[in-house]
């Protein structure tokens, strides 16, 4: 037996009996829960045994009052449970919600959580804040009552948090009922009040140091309409003075750390530590507050409530004006007087913010006023009273700006509208006790007593009340009344009055009021008490414990003194505000200058203000703070008795703010303190234990018999009980429950499980004999089996054994065979390589010997033939020598004889007669040669004269042609250095297509190795890019989303706007409409409409479409979208043909500019060639002219000959030259005149008929009709019109090509060089990344490379389709023409030869009339086409009796018409109508499941349509060649396309609201709560909380509700026609919403985390599972959606105790994120004994283990996801032209055509 000892550290601890109790024991032998052994020594007195400890199976639970023990520490160790094993804060006990501060932010405040305890019962859910707030929500709608949330606690508790997280909850599900977001105020006052009234003290960092009491207002449709605050007991004294580590109210704080802020220079501030008022706690800042930012937060506070920019700047002014006046210091004159330094730098800035004279604030912080009944005196007062009243004038001004700041939030937050309910956030200070307590803890304790005393009375009414409807007799439960607390201190001569009278009196003090309370009190009250050793203080014994209060200081905080000389000085101030704030203080009935703060709210139901008395006006302003306080006090338990109270107790853990760690202490301090052990105590003096019959009969079936078990479920709990339990007062049975005493439960449960252990220990034996006699057939059939193969295995090892000693013998033999061969074969091989050596070496020798003879006789024949050479020589050369000698000789002789001839006379006379003949005739010749010297000369002077002319002309010109041919080469290698650049660019792309090409096989070759790769691991990547593209679906149709709800809304207050304001200025619509739709821009669009619409005109459009808008019925609403998207294409076609105008011209004029360049560089190049030739003709003729030899220069010498031919050469070249030079010239003029050849053209005819006149005119009229005698000059002149125009034509091609060719061989270029870059680039990219990423990026790159020429060929594809069309549009225009004429001819046909041919008797068939699949309307009939076949349309007979999808059918056979007509304004008002008509629909019934999917069905089909006829290819290929003849012919109707899309995808989105509706209150009750196996759940005892009843009541949900659910909306999509992946894309949807709702309400759910319910949920997946195959839809991928849900119920009954458990669980639950599998592991609970908890140190072992995982934090799922939606396109079978149109359609007006 397990009970509880009390120890003096722990409060209480657990311990085990080891030795049972017998009466007369005064000692217990215990056992503690660490393992020591202990002996607990009974009081002898009293012998009151230790509390017993409940069962475990009821440790943990969510409501305290489901404890069949209730006591002390059975609370304590619950709750100890609760926050340190399972991390859970909240606590049910009863009506009241027990709050533990976790000092941690937690992830249970979300959006997510809200929405899960939005309009759920307070018992279904865990318990939580939100669960409370729901409820008084709840019942504020059902009862129709005004409600209050009371929330109390000490300091630190977390009291301020849980009222800001109500009120959160309050805004976020209520929503306001204007535009004036007045939730996002209610909000907005928390930072503005947190910053005024908190401040940090030792307990807390954010501690309120006022209450306050809240007011929400809310209409008749209950949506917030604004709200009313009332604050009470402001502790003005911290303003002037705060403990050690305590500071002032953060406002002061704020304000210096914003100091350096421009607009804060004048106010003079500086550090915190500069001011007396702020630096004596010596704890300026708070550890991650950051003071400047929270001022930023305060300031856009204020503004969002409407205090403007300049009242923020007073308020800082006052603000300010304080902390200086806290500096201000005294001089003491002597003990009764003192002074203020003259010109004191504090006061003066003091009185310039405040705009007070100084001399006159000087004077009155020194002296009072003393009035008596005959005169009037002013007196100076000491220094230290001088200081008090500086602080009490200090406190004075801060606590009339506290509650001025208070008005004007109020104000902010009123309503003109009338408020119908509202619910009150009560945020008031816990029960105080201190070492030192004075007269703020007083006041807080008596308000405290008030509350307990509510408190009370409302608990035992409510039992109250359960004993009377169950109809139990109804027995006086004693319970603590606090009734003479509250007396002793507010009733006539009680402590309160006491002190007012005693601050009445002249000479009152502390002292003499302590003895009036002695005297009146003292052995007269038991609540009152003075302690031993005091004469200045009292004790009261409050509910929650004794408190001892200094009277010390109790009068002057009572009286709150204030001089009035001070306050009419302030009065006086230029600074309007500061007057502001003392104006109305004496007409305020509870200022806050002396409550501070019991404000008086604006609007109350059921609450009466007290009728102001004649004369009481005048003197309110003179009642004390203690009569004040009750006043305020009595006015707030008015308003909390008119409301129905909510509770919420928060309790403050430890005071070193530790997370999640547990004083029990502490904790039970302030347990007794909030009441709620009273709470306990009140339960347990009854019958704590309720259960209703169907709960205990299933919860206690197995202590029943089969024949105990009767049809009545009452009558058998009865029989059974008065079985079970034998004391007839231990239980009593109700209407509809059985109440049981306290610890009844906990014996049942003990029968119970003793029931369940003898079941299980015979279940064990069975299964266990079971088990060892398997294990010993198992074991007899191994043991036979081993022995078998063991048997055949030596048999096998035997036969083994022979088979190899007769191969060893084989081997042995042809082993022995080989080794004698191989030994005889190297002796042989061996003896045949020593005779093969031997021979080549003798043969080698005798070769050797023959060489050497053969060279000897070489070199002996060649030194004899040397030899008889020499000897040769020799010879002859001394023959040759002799000759000469002897030849010598014989010329000496004849010389000698010449010379003796030579001397005789005879011989030289006889030689010079020969000799002057000659001379003689050499004379007269010489004289003949120089008279034709002469004649000659004078010639070549002529000719030298000539030559010189002719070489200057000559020269001239070959200089000319030199420059002309200089130029020309240059052009030429001008144009070269083109082509070779051109060469070089081909060359380069040959290289970058070679280098593409070798890419190309690496990407292919890298692309088949990733596909190999890829076949191992495909399903990642599918994977990534499937979730990728769904978040693109999911971005757009979240946008689609939200401009509906825009589109709503803007419907919504366009009707209003109809209703309530007619006519409206223009301007304010664009203001308001602009901010409407964009709310975050409204600010901007006040200050600045005009520039922004100047600026943005797409927007201005967008605005100026939904104003002319009109409501007039006749005028066909616009489609806003299409409209949008049309004006936008047109814009970019628009931009896009101006681009290309503006590269067309400029490429034409670089090809101007190159061809004229060209030109000039051939031109360039002629000139410098001729320029050239000159140069070198005028060096030869400088040379001839130079040279002076006749013989040279004469004509007909060799070099006047070459000069000659080089002349001739280079005159020849020069008028080459000048030809090309006329051409080129004639080649630019042309080309200059081409720009106007079209217009000279005219003029040269006109000129050439003019002359054509002219010329005939002159001539005779015979000689004109001899010249146009057959035509001929008529002829000249055509062939002359047609020669120019050919030329015109084919200088026009040729200049076309040309520019054509040079552009196209550019752009080539241009992007061969992009593409090199790029390749390079991405090559040089790839090579830096690592191996895996530069696959990625190559792929990547191929993947773009080939969407993008897929895009272009799908432009080829479009216009070629377009060309087809139009091609096929003229054949049938040529083949009707055709028959036309063909009709024609037969007509022609005379009547004879029809006689002539025979006549046959013919039978002639009834032709059927051929319908093309369209339907004709007239233009005015539109719009009853649109309200028969959309507006007025039943979907129900449509499903029924007609094809799926007729109306879809019909109007697009409506549009194939208007698209035959070529009409375009008709298809267009046709497509608008017909989705602003399905919109209307949907507006109207959008909340039938019926009417979306219906019409989801026919927009779909309607789509499918608009694809399949639209002409496209891909669209085309499933269609038959009818089907194909009926595309559309002349409209592209993509943009529609796009529209209907949208459109689809909204009606989708819509219809997943609709059945998420439908589905959402059956997911908990089927999925969670029934039992679709009966008796595998236990359910546990309930508290006060009841849950909804997990057995199937008539009325409840089942799994077969969810199911029968799910069959009717699959039928009806079906009916329909619903595309078949649409269906699987919803059917998905709606799992995903069942099982993220179970999981979610699973995760906040303590009692739907246990073994048996696990079981539970697997069943009933299983169930929707099998429902899915029956449906052929297991490949929907609804499966998956239940995959989180399917790993929660395996993980609710997994093994979770080893580190083996931990890692299965981290493998198998990889669906569920971290924070999602932790939750459900401190969730867990046992239902059963024989099922354990999950331990701490387990749960710490799962998180270490997947701290690596990256998931969300986020706990719950997003149960409003939405997947997004595609259309895959779904062909038609069904042909056009056989659709009948029912006559109950009413569409008379339409024919087919």
């Amino acid at each position: 037996m397990q009970l509880e000892s009390a120890q003096k550290k722990e409060v209480w601890k657990s311990a085990e009996l080891l030795k049972d109790y017998k009466p007369g024991d005064k000692v217990l032998q215990l056992r503690l829960e660490e393992g020591k052994d202990l002996e607990y020594c009974l009081d002898p007195k009293t012998k009151e045994l230790p509390p017993l400890r409940n069962p475990d199976i009821l440790v943990g639970e969510n409501d305290l009052t489901a404890l069949s023990y209730l006591h002390e520490p059975a609370v304590l160790h619950n709750l100890k449970v609760r926050f340190i094993d399972s991390k859970l804060i909240y606590t049910y006990c009863g009506i009241v919600l027990v709050a533990i501060n976790p000092y941690e932010q937690l992830p249970i405040y979300g959006e997510d959580i809200i929405n899960a305890y939005s309009g759920q019962n307070m018992g279904d859910m865990d318990p939580h804040i939100f669960a409370v707030a729901e409820e008084a929500y709840k019942q504020m709608a059902r009862d129709e009552r005004n409600q209050s949330i009371i929330v109390s606690g000490e300091s630190g508790a977390g009291k301020t948090v849980s009222a800001k997280y109500a009120m959160r909850y309050f805004a976020t599900v209520s929503g306001s009922a204007s535009e004036a977001n007045v939730e996002e105020k209610v909000l907005a006052s928390n930072p503005i009040m947190e910053s005024i009234g908190n401040a940090k003290t030792t307990r807390n960092d954010n501690s309120s140091r006022f209450g306050k009491y809240i007011e929400i207002g809310f209409d008749k449709r209950y949506r917030i309409i604004g709200a009313n605050m009332r604050t009470y007991l402001l502790e003005k004294s911290r303003v002037v003075f705060q403990a050690e580590e305590e500071r002032n109210y953060h406002i002061f704080y704020q304000l210096c750390a914003s100091a350096a802020l421009p607009e804060f220079k004048t106010l003079r501030l500086g550090n915190a530590d500069y001011f007396h008022y702020t630096k004596q706690g010596g704890s300026p800042v708070i550890d991650g507050v950051d003071d400047a930012k929270e001022m930023v937060n305060t300031r856009q506070a204020c503004t969002l409530l409407g205090i403007s920019d300049s009242y923020q700047m007073g308020i800082f002014r006052i603000l300010a004006g304080i902390l200086h006046l806290g500096n201000v210091e005294f001089a003491s004159r002597d003990s009764d007087s003192c002074t203020i330094p003259p010109k004191h730098d504090p006061l003066t800035i003091f009185c310039d913010l405040m705009g007070v004279e100084y001399e006159e604030m000087a004077h009155w912080l020194c002296h009072r006023k003393l009035a008596t009944a005959t005169e009037t005196y002013i007196k100076p007062i000491s220094k230290l009273h001088a200081i008090n009243a500086r602080d009490a004038l200090a406190k004075h001004i801060y606590a009339n700006l506290f509650n001025w700041i208070v008005d004007h939030v109020n104000k902010a937050l009123h309503s003109t509208i009338k408020q119908h309910s509202f619910i009150g956030v009560l945020d008031i200070y816990g029960f105080e006790t201190f070492e030192i307590n004075s007269f703020e803890q007083f006041c807080i304790n008596y308000a405290n007593e008030k509350l307990q005393q509510q408190f009370n009375m409302h608990v035992f009414k409510l039992e109250q009340e359960e004993y009377m409807k169950e109809q139990i007799p109804w027995t006086l439960i004693d319970f603590y009344d606090n009734q003479p607390c509250i007396n002793l201190i507010e009733a006539k001569m009680g402590i309160l009055d006491l002190l007012d009278e005693e601050c009445k009196m002249p000479k009152g003090s502390d002292d003499t009021w302590a003895q009036k309370l002695y005297n009146t009190h003292l052995n007269k009250c038991a609540l009152f008490e003075k302690p031993r050793l005091s004469n200045k203080a009292f004790i009261i014994k409050h509910f929650a414990d004794k408190v001892e209060y200094q009277c010390e200081g109790f009068l002057e905080k009572n009286k709150d003194t204030v001089y009035e000389e001070q306050i009419k000085v302030l009065k006086s101030s230029k600074f309007k505000l500061l007057p502001e704030l003392f104006q109305d203080e004496e007409k305020v009935l509870s200022p806050t200058s002396a409550t501070p703060s019991g404000r008086v709210p604006l609007s109350r139901t059921a609450v009466k203000p007290a009728k102001a008395r004649p004369g009481q006006t005048s003197k309110e302003h003179k009642k004390t703070v203690g009569h004040q306080f009750r006043n305020s006090l009595h006015l707030l338990m008015e308003t909390l008795n008119a409301t129905t109270p909510h509770y919420v107790r928060c309790i403050k853990p430890n005071d070193f703010k530790f997370p999640f760690t547990f004083d029990e202490k502490r904790a039970v301090q302030q347990l007794r303190a909030c009441g709620v052990l009273e709470t306990i105590r009140i339960s347990a003096a009854g019958f704590p234990s309720r259960w209703t019959y169907q709960e205990f009969f299933s919860r206690y079936r197995v202590l029943m018999k089969q024949r105990d078990v009767l049809g009545d479920r009452k009558q058998t709990c009865k029989n059974v009980l008065e079985k079970l339990i034998l004391d007839k007062d231990k239980y009593q049975f109700g209407k509809t429950k059985i109440f049981f005493r306290a610890g009844q439960v906990a014996y049942l449960e003990k029968i119970r499980a003793d029931k369940l252990r003898a079941a299980c220990i015979r279940i064990q034996k069975t299964i266990r004999g079971w088990l060892m006699r398997k294990k010993y057939m198992r074991m007899r059939k191994a043991a036979i089996t081993i022995q078998r193969y063991v048997r055949g295995y030596q048999a096998r090892c035997y036969a083994k054994f022979l088979r190899r000693t007769r191969a060893a013998i084989t081997i042995q033999k042809f082993h022995r065979m080989y080794v004698v061969r191989k030994r005889y074969q190297c002796m042989r091989d061996a003896t045949i390589a020593l005779q093969a050596l031997l021979r080549g070496y003798m043969a080698r020798n005798k070769y050797q010997m023959m060489l050497r003879e053969h060279k000897s006789i070489i070199i002996q024949k060649h030194v004899r033939g040397w030899l008889a050479r020499v000897h040769y020589r020799r010879t002859l050369k001394a023959i040759v020598y002799l000759q000469c000698c002897y030849r010598r000789m014989m010329a000496k002789r004849e010389l000698k004889k010449l010379k003796i001839e030579a001397r005789s006379v005879e011989r030289y006379k006889k030689l010079h007669i020969g000799l002057e003949n000659k001379i003689m005739q050499l004379q007269r010749k010489i004289d003949e040669q120089n008279k034709e010297y002469k004649s000659l000369l004078e010639k070549l002077n002529s000719l030298e004269i000539t030559y010189s002319t002719e070489t200057e002309r000559l020269r001239s010109d070959v200089e000319r042609l030199r420059m002309s041919e200089e130029e020309a080469k240059n052009a030429t290698n001008r144009v070269l250095s083109l082509q070779e650049e051109i060469a070089k660019l081909r060359k380069e792309l040959q290289q970058t297509q070679s280098e593409k090409k070798t890419i190309e096989e690496w990407a292919d070759k890298y692309k088949h190795e990733t596909e190999q790769a890829s076949m191992q691991s495909p399903v990642e990547e599918t994977k990534q890019l499937e979730l990728d593209l769904n978040d693109e679906r999911l971005r757009y149709q979240n946008l689609l989303n939200e401009f509906s709800r825009l589109e709503e809304r803007y419907d919504d207050l366009k009707d209003e706007m109809n209703l309530m304001m007619p006519v409206v200025n223009y301007q304010n619509q664009v203001t308001f409409l602009c901010a409407f739709l964009f709310p975050s821009l409204f600010p901007f669009f006040t200050h600045s409409s005009a520039s922004f619409c100047c600026g943005s005109g797409i927007l201005l459009d967008f605005v100026l479409f939904f104003l002319k808008q009109e409501p007039s019925e006749k005028k066909a609403p616009l489609d806003m979208s299409l409209f949008l998207k049309l004006q936008k294409r047109v814009t970019e076609l628009e931009q896009e043909k101006q681009s290309l105008q503006d590269e067309l011209d400029r490429k034409e004029e670089q090809a101007l500019r190159a061809k004229a360049k060209y030109e000039s560089l051939k031109r360039q190049e002629l000139e410098s060639e001729n320029k050239k030739l000159k140069n070198e003709l005028n060096e030869l003729q400088k040379a001839l002219t130079e040279t002076r030899s006749p013989e040279v220069t004469a004509p007909g010498a060799p070099a006047y000959r070459v000069l000659l031919d080089q002349l001739t050469s280079v005159s020849e070249e020069l008028e080459v030259r000048k030809e090309e030079v006329l051409i080129l010239r004639s080649q630019l003029v042309s080309q200059k005149e081409c720009n106007v050849l079209n217009m000279s053209f005219h003029h040269h005819h006109v000129s050439l008929l003019y002359f054509l006149n002219t010329f005939l005119g002159r001539q005779s009229p015979q000689d004109y009709h001899m010249l146009n005698e057959d035509g001929e000059l008529w002829l000249v002149y055509e062939g002359l019109k047609q020669a120019n125009r050919l030329l015109e034509s084919q200088l026009q091609s040729q200049k076309k090509s040309h520019e054509n060719e040079l552009e196209s061989l550019r752009g080539e270029i241009q992007s061969l060089k992009e593409e090199n870059n790029r390749q390079q680039q991405l090559l040089a990219q790839n090579l830096q990344l690592p191996p895996e990423a530069r696959i990625e990026a190559s792929l990547q790159h191929e993947i773009t490379r080939l969407t993008n020429e897929n895009l272009d060929l799908m432009e080829q594809l479009e216009k070629q389709d377009k060309t087809v069309r139009k091609l096929k549009k003229q054949l049938k225009v040529f083949a009707k023409k055709i028959g036309e004429l063909e009709v024609g001819q037969m007509e022609n046909i005379s009547p004879g030869q029809i006689i002539d041919e025979p006549i046959r008797p013919v039978n002639i068939p009834r032709k059927e009339k051929d319908f093309q699949g369209m339907l004709e309307y007239k233009k005015e009939d539109e719009q009853k086409l649109v309200k028969n076949l959309i507006l007025e349309l039943k979907p129900r007979g449509v499903a029924v009796n007609l094809i799926p999808g007729l109306p879809a059918y019909i109007l697009f056979m409506c549009v194939r018409h208007a698209d035959y007509l070529n009409d375009d304004q008709k298809v267009r008002s046709l497509l608008t109508s017909t989705i602003n008509g399905i919109k209307k629909v949907l507006k109207k019934r959008g909340d039938d499941f019926e009417t979306v999917s219906f019409w989801l069905s026919n927009t779909c089909r309607f789509l499918h349509c608009l694809k399949q006829y639209s002409g496209e290819e891909g669209f085309m290929k499933h269609n038959t060649p009818r089907q194909n003849e009926h595309c559309l012919t002349n409209f592209d109707l993509a943009e529609y396309r796009q529209v209907l899309s949208d459109l689809a995808i909204q009606i989708y989105q819509q219809l997943v609201r609709v059945l998420e509706n439908i589905l959402q209150p059956m997911i908990v009750s089927g999925m969670l709560e029934h039992e679709t196996i009966q008796g595998v759940s236990g359910v546990k005892p309930t508290g006060l909380r009841k849950r909804t009843s997990s057995i199937a009541d008539e009325g409840t949900y089942t799994l077969d509700s969810i199911i029968r659910q799910l069959n009717s909306f699959h039928s009806v999509m079906c009916q329909h026609g619903m595309d078949p992946e649409l269906i699987k894309q919803v059917v998905k949807q709606m799992f995903y919403i069942i099982g993220a709702v179970t999981l979610n309400n699973l995760l906040l759910r303590k009692d739907m985390c246990s073994w048996s319910k696990g079981m539970q949920i697997r069943y009933n997946v299983s169930q929707l599972e099998e429902w899915l195959r029956d449906k052929n839809l297991m490949n929907s991928g609804a499966k998956e959606t239940l995959e989180p849900l399917i790993q929660a119920a395996q993980l609710l009954q997994v093994k979770k105790k080893t580190d083996e458990d931990a890692e299965a669980i981290c493998s198998m639950c990889n669906a569920l994120t971290t924070a999602q599998i932790v939750k459900v592991l401190n969730l867990y609970t046992p239902v059963n004994e024989f099922e354990e908890r999950v331990l701490v140190s387990f749960i710490r072992t799962i998180q270490l283990r997947l701290r690596d995982r990256k998931d969300s934090p986020q706990l719950l799922m997003d149960a409003k996801h939405i997947f997004p939606v595609t259309f895959p396109f779904n062909p038609s079978s069904l042909a056009l032209e056989t659709i009948q149109i029912p006559a109950s359609l009413g569409l008379g007006f339409i024919s087919r055509v």
